[in-house]
């Protein structure tokens, strides 16, 4: 059976084009003891990933991706045929294979089990997927919002931005979203709930976070890092959370990025900055997912999806995410 995939064919040097990426068809292997055959019907598309593409980027939670062979991802899959004690036909899971349309596998790969998907198979990538969870860990875990703080949130239009700033919301926080251009702004405000908004390429960044946080910052949700990080711990209040879940603007940087200079704001405003990685809370997640879920049903909770559709459309999809195309959720459909 022919198997159409994604490779690495170049590097990326800074952003990534979608010219570093190749589609290639390649047969299926047949299964060996102790395998599956699953068939991939979403992959997500996750600007995290862009850590592992550079040469010597492994590290002990991920191996550098190998040039030529096919990239490393998150799908949303379907067991075809089974010869692993674990798994039957028909099982959905959540998984961590690859850029491609079928993938044979010992089960060694992270998974999480479906079971019974009462809510579309997306959702299962996005908002009840590592994305959604993420919000959900870093706030529920470590946030300890109470009623009238101020949270911010970073890249608050992306996948992990648009679902944090509704949890906090829930939670009784005046939210505030950081993000690129002014339509974008207003989409958080009109459709995220948003009490305020931040363009990112305001001319003065740190003064712009002044405007909309005039009470200072509580909890800072950061999904970009960067320079972006120091301008925020200049204006966080007493016992301030800052929460670690992702980097954005060190994926693509050609040299390494200097670190905030302003880290003494943690030590005077006796405040704590904890990173924390989702998937070490794989036996959790169906507990996060029922509570998502709950949400979702009362209408609390509005998801937003940028979607493309087939094999092919994978590469442009993961370059949208750094071009700032997408608002929310970003997914290819590899199945009509």
């Amino acid at each position: 059976m022919d198997n159409r995939c994604v490779v690495l064919a170049a590097r990326p040097q800074g952003s990534p084009r979608e010219q570093d990426f190749r589609v290639e068809t390649r047969t299926v292997p047949k299964l060996e003891a102790d395998q599956m055959l699953c068939e991939n019907l979403y992959i997500s598309l996750d600007a995290g990933f862009r850590n592992w593409m550079d040469e010597g980027s492994g590290d002990n939670v991920l191996p550098a991706m190998p040039l030529n062979e096919p990239v490393m991802g998150l799908t949303l899959s379907r067991v075809l045929e089974s010869k692993n004690a674990g798994f039957k036909s028909g099982d959905l899971l959540m998984a961590r294979f690859a850029w491609e349309e079928y993938t044979v596998t010992h089960a060694g790969d992270f998974i999480s089990p479906i079971g019974v998907a009462e809510y579309p198979l997306n959702y299962y990538l996005g908002v009840l997927g590592d994305t959604g969870l993420s919000a959900y860990f870093g706030l529920m875990d470590f946030g300890q919002i109470k009623p009238g703080e101020t949270v911010l949130v970073s890249a608050a239009a992306g996948a992990v931005g648009s679902i944090a700033g509704q949890i906090a919301k829930m939670l009784g926080a005046r939210t505030v979203g950081i993000s690129s251009g002014t339509q974008k702004c207003q989409r958080l405000i009109a459709e995220l709930g948003y009490d305020g908004a931040v363009d990112r390429t305001a001319p003065d960044l740190g003064q712009a976070i002044s405007a909309a946080c005039p009470e200072g910052v509580d909890i800072y949700f950061d999904n970009v890092g960067g320079p972006l990080l120091e301008a925020v711990l200049d204006r966080i209040n007493p016992q301030a959370r800052i929460l670690l879940c992702g980097s954005v603007a060190a994926y693509n940087a050609t040299e390494p990025l200097p670190g905030p200079k302003n880290l003494f704001q943690l030590t005077t405003k006796q405040a704590h900055m904890h990173g924390f990685m989702t998937h070490l809370n794989l036996p959790r997640y169906d507990e996060a997912r029922a509570e998502l879920a709950g949400w979702i049903a009362a209408g609390k909770l509005v998801v937003h999806e940028h979607r493309l559709q087939g094999i092919d459309s994978v590469g442009k999809a993961f370059c949208d995410l750094f071009a700032g195309v997408n608002f929310g959720k970003t997914i290819v459909a590899l199945k009509p």
